[in-house]
């Protein structure tokens, strides 16, 4: 028998670096039945194949316009279905992952990167990049969530249940820990699994995010005192939380002052007009009080993407460049990332793109300008 794998985000998106688990699930179930299995890099040659599995998370991932679901090809994953997207088998769904799938291909970047750097090619640092494919243990302990958002993908889930044992997917040879999850703290059994993970000794992390207006007094002693890897992040998705984050945030900092407090905040969803942009300062501010840093998440779904045609594109784009670059936006307010961005532009006589964004929302804005647009990290 040989299996064909495609991770579609991987061949589709520039820098992409973060392994597909259904992928590797399916190459570890495959294996284990004596099958041949290959991680392909193009979209030829299926009929060399038995069978050929084509993943993908993204929506804005392209793909070949004939793929299609066949007796021979199949599909699947939140980038073609959405919250749509149907339930793996259960016997692939428990099935440790493959944590080789991604080997070759590592190791053809590196010689692709040493051939065109030569003697200027620093291996340890240009193997930085695939840490979450050799470092880490991937899955998930909990699976769900009770919020059912309209802009995410886990909208089929009512609450959130336990779903597997750390034992199904944990490699004791990998130093670190990395958890899917949609709202761990949202479980019942929160306690007992974060206590089994701590036990480890691993580093650990959640990728998804962690929901902030669930903390508690007993939920952030543990937490804040694990062996934490990386960046605690949460979500800011909705200005009518803006009292209750206040709340949680004064709660976070009573128990860690560490600068590596991440939010998440979801733009482009409920309005693409000036009141979204106003909202998206409103929160930007309260972060920057605590100390804590954005990540601004354009919202996108499975068929258009709203602020892509609205008359502030521009300012999406800027913010986002702003406010996703931690060391640009701990240094400069709006206004001064914009000028920065105008003394590089090429072009005498015009203005950037994000100088232009600003001034043009300045224009008609100038009292949400005033307010917001000179704002510093710190200050």
């Amino acid at each position: 028998m040989k299996i064909g794998i495609i991770d579609a985000d991987l061949l589709g998106r520039q820098k992409h670096r973060f392994p597909n688990l259904v992928c590797e699930k399916l190459s570890g179930y495959w294996k284990k039945r004596g099958a041949e299995v290959t991680l392909l890099m193009d979209y030829d040659h299926f009929e060399d194949y038995d069978h050929v599995y084509v993943s993908k998370v993204f929506t804005d991932t392209p793909v070949p316009e004939w793929l299609t679901e066949t007796e021979k090809v199949h599909i699947g994953g939140t980038g073609f279905y959405f919250d749509k997207a149907p339930n793996l088998p259960e016997e692939i769904e428990h099935h440790i992952p493959d944590y080789h799938l991604y080997d070759q291909w590592i190791e053809s970047e590196v010689e692709k990167a040493r051939a065109e750097k030569g003697l200027l090619f620093n291996e340890k640092k240009f193997r930085i990049q695939f840490k979450e494919y050799t470092e880490y243990s991937v899955g998930f302990l909990t699976r769900g969530c009770f919020r059912k958002c309209e802009f995410c993908v886990n909208r089929k889930y009512s609450k959130v249940v336990k779903h597997s044992p750390l034992s199904e997917f944990y490699d004791e040879t990998r130093p670190k820990i990395c958890f899917l999850d949609d709202n761990f703290l949202g479980c019942y059994m929160w306690k007992e699994l974060l206590e089994e993970v701590i036990q480890t000794g691993k580093s650990f992390k959640f990728k998804q995010g962690l929901d902030e207006r669930i903390l508690t007094d007993e939920k952030c002693e543990l937490l804040f005192s694990s062996k934490y890897d990386g960046d605690f992040t949460f979500a800011f998705d909705n200005i009518a939380d803006y009292d209750l984050v206040h709340e949680q945030l004064k709660r976070i900092r009573r128990y860690t002052n560490s600068t590596s407090i991440k939010f998440y905040v979801l733009v482009g969803f409920e309005s693409i007009d000036s009141i979204d942009i106003e909202n998206a300062f409103k929160r930007l501010r309260l972060l920057m009080e605590f100390k804590c840093l954005p990540y601004l998440m354009r919202f996108q779904d499975k068929n258009h993407s709203p602020w892509k045609q609205s008359e502030y594109r521009g300012m999406y784009v800027a913010l986002a460049r702003w406010g996703n670059q931690p060391n640009l936006f701990k240094k400069m307010s709006f206004r001064q990332f914009c000028e920065a961005n105008q003394k590089l532009h090429k072009t005498r006589g015009t203005l950037c793109s994000s100088m232009k964004a600003l001034s043009e929302f300045e224009a008609k804005h100038p009292e949400i300008a005033k307010e917001y647009f000179d704002l510093k990290f710190g200050d």
